[in-house]
């Protein structure tokens, strides 16, 4: 049994219970109420005009690519360029709304490269999905003016970015510049419920949209109804084949609960990761670390290094007491999207050395300093590590 795990979501058990016992009192666990809450008190963290809840990111990635390509008119085999390095639900979002995934290559910020990105524009690319991948923001704002200049829409996979601020001219959610910003509240997130997420549109008419999409198309929910007058607040119509994608008010009560502790929360993250880096940055010859912009003060919900010999660094720690994870295997390895083998070398080679570390509120110093020293004690037994080029270091 492992007794470093490398998530361990954190609950303020008994003010969740209150939120979850006042639905339960009332008698509304569904959709509304608690929902309705929670997309008010996101829009008020994020500064975002419009958030719709709904039961994880996946849904609201679904939703977000079907609903902007039917928006824009951009037809099956149309292409979105996306990053290898993601959780599958980010492409299989593309694939399900009929269009192709070009994969750009990525970074030493494990983020979008925008000089492959500029290489993997065509006469049929429509967007960028940009995944801000552990909460760094890597080069988002130059992925933003390439697609000003070329006119495609930008989707911003924020499911990593809870909490994610960056300087500009103040701190600022980034995010903004984006038709549709996906937030994840799955259970080991910096927000974590059971499972959900938020979609965030920039135009109201789509926000609207949404929420008939992710209620089977229906065009007024159970709430909805429930708070009309008049003899026909039952009747409604249906306008489009929908899915039923929405959250539900227990998991809302949840996520009220968490979004009050988030940010004192992730600087306890900014925290850990300090520690990790403090005791590493003496060994860059063996191990690598991601590349954070200075006016990113990231999320951090994942603190990741690149080693030489990963799999059997694995083995070891698991042998120590402490469980790593690997994020993302390289989805161009999956048979769905093996047309781009070879199409972004440096994300290939991340892919096979990349380790994810323990980052959760329940470690203290002691766990870090005994991680980093098991990890130091075994990547000086082993060859230094040399990172291929990637497109940007031209």
């Amino acid at each position: 049994m492992m007794s470093i795990q490398i998530f361990k979501p954190k609950f303020a058990v008994e003010e969740c219970l209150a939120e979850i016992r006042e639905c339960l009192e009332k008698g509304w666990t569904g959709l509304g109420f608690k929902t309705v809450e929670f997309e008010n008190a996101w829009k008020n963290y994020t500064d975002l005009p419009f958030a719709y809840y709904v039961n994880s990111a996946t849904a609201g990635l679904n939703l977000a690519v079907e609903i902007l390509k039917e928006k824009h008119g951009w037809l099956d085999g149309d292409e979105i360029i996306s990053t290898p390095i993601t959780f599958v639900s980010t492409n299989h979002a593309i694939l399900k709304a009929g269009m192709k995934v070009v994969f750009a290559d990525i970074d030493d910020t494990m983020c979008l490269s925008p000089a492959s990105v500029r290489e993997r524009i065509s006469e049929r690319t429509r967007a960028v999905m940009f995944v801000g991948i552990g909460g760094n923001i890597g080069h988002y704002y130059e992925i933003v003016d390439i697609c000003r200049e070329h006119n495609l829409t930008l989707i911003l996979d924020a499911a990593h970015m809870s909490g994610t601020r960056v300087f500009k001219k103040g701190m600022e959610m980034p995010g903004k510049e984006a038709e549709a910003i996906i937030y994840s509240f799955q259970a080991v997130k910096n927000l974590p419920t059971a499972d959900s997420g938020m979609l965030c549109f920039k135009d109201g008419a789509l926000d609207t949209i949404a929420r008939k999409k992710g209620w089977l198309g229906i065009n007024k929910d159970t709430y909805s109804r429930s708070t009309d007058s008049g003899n026909y607040k039952w009747r409604y119509h249906v306008d489009y084949v929908g899915e039923k994608y929405h959250g539900n008010s227990i998991m809302a009560a949840i996520g009220l609960v968490q979004l009050k502790y988030l940010d004192r929360d992730n600087a306890y993250r900014a925290q850990m990761v300090r520690w990790y880096r403090e005791n590493f940055s003496a060994y860059p010859e063996y191990i690598k670390m991601i590349t954070v912009p200075k006016e990113c003060q990231s999320s951090n919900h994942l603190f990741q290094i690149i080693v030489n010999n990963r799999d059997d660094l694995i083995l070891y720690l698991n042998k120590c007491g402490i469980a790593p994870g690997v994020h993302y295997v390289d989805n161009i390895n999956y048979p769905m999207y093996s047309y781009a083998k070879g199409t972004c070398p440096y994300a290939a080679f991340v892919s096979e050395h990349v380790l994810s570390l323990p980052l959760h509120m329940d470690l203290t110093f002691d766990d870090v300093q005994f991680i980093c020293d098991e990890i130091i004690k075994f990547v000086k037994r082993n060859e230094k590590i040399t990172l291929p080029t990637f497109k940007g270091d031209e």
